[in-house]
């Protein structure tokens, strides 16, 4: 019997645990789908302070911890956490920094005032999910990125890990999802996410706006395959990735029992 097919998914949100748009429910039911499908799934998002660890039966996975990650020559500890997805056997991992996460709002302040780190957070969250993926040594076939803050991640794969085993044979999935937020990332975000000498200013060209549509353009253009996981998506998003030659697209389809997903995820699976 050949062995199970893996999906990652990477997600800012997933219900129950954060619910910032519509898709977290989405992220949740794919899961549980696929799982039940005959897939081997994991999950990872970040521990915002927000999330509650006591409802929702988080605790920290002590073998895993203990990472650094290195972001601009500064060191950030790594922590992960876990908790079992309810009703469905499956695991979703947290990543959390004292620094970067501990905070009880999620990405701006008390007043709505955006957060100056937002990007460095997104690089620690990017980075690490990978990190913690070589560290499981678990092989995902199947990498299903959602949310702005796991943009960076389809392109770390294609240029930065592409050497590394654990992803040697992984097809990564962007989904483009509605924009939440106007401001821009801090100013040396692109410097910041600048995690290997693999990456040079010029691949961040197309992207240095560094505001909610740079981040999914850039996860949309690294992506093996690009879904649509809202009906009301960026215009030009819309225009530049509804149809992408050599790469297999999902439009948004409210009515989905997300049978179309799962033949999605096997095609890319099969290849």
């Amino acid at each position: 019997m050949s062995a199970k097919k893996r999906i990652l998914f990477i997600a800012n949100e997933m219900s129950p645990y954060l619910e910032l748009t519509e898709f977290s429910e989405v992220v949740n039911k794919l899961a549980i789908k696929a799982n039940e499908g005959g897939f081997e799934v994991r999950c990872i998002m970040p521990r915002f302070g927000a999330i509650n660890e006591r409802r929702h039966r988080l605790h920290e996975v002590v073998r895993l911890s203990g990472i650094n990650i290195s972001i601009d020559n500064e060191d950030f500890p790594l922590q992960i956490k876990v908790a079992s997805l309810p009703n469905a056997r499956l695991q979703v991992y947290f990543l959390d920094n004292e620094d970067l996460f501990k905070r009880k709002s999620i990405f701006t302040d008390e007043s709505e005032t955006w957060f100056d780190d937002n990007g460095l957070r997104t690089v620690f969250f990017c980075k690490g999910a990978l990190e913690t993926v070589k560290k499981f040594g678990w092989p995902p076939d199947i990498i299903h990125c959602s949310g702005w803050m796991t943009g960076l991640i389809p392109m770390y794969l294609k240029t930065v890990y592409k050497k590394e085993p654990v992803f040697s044979h992984s097809k990564v999935i962007y989904t483009l999802g509605q924009t939440t937020f106007k401001e821009k990332l801090e100013s040396d975000f692109i410097k910041k996410a600048q995690i290997s000498t693999a990456l040079k200013d010029k691949d961040f060209e197309p992207f240095k706006e560094s505001n909610n549509l740079a981040l999914m353009r850039i996860g949309a253009t690294y992506a093996d395959a690009i879904t649509f996981g809202t009906d009301t998506p960026d215009k030009k998003l819309v225009d530049e990735f509804s149809k992408v030659k050599g790469k297999k697209t999902l439009p948004y389809n409210a009515e989905s029992d997300l049978t179309d997903y799962l033949q999605l995820y096997g095609d890319l699976a099969s290849k």
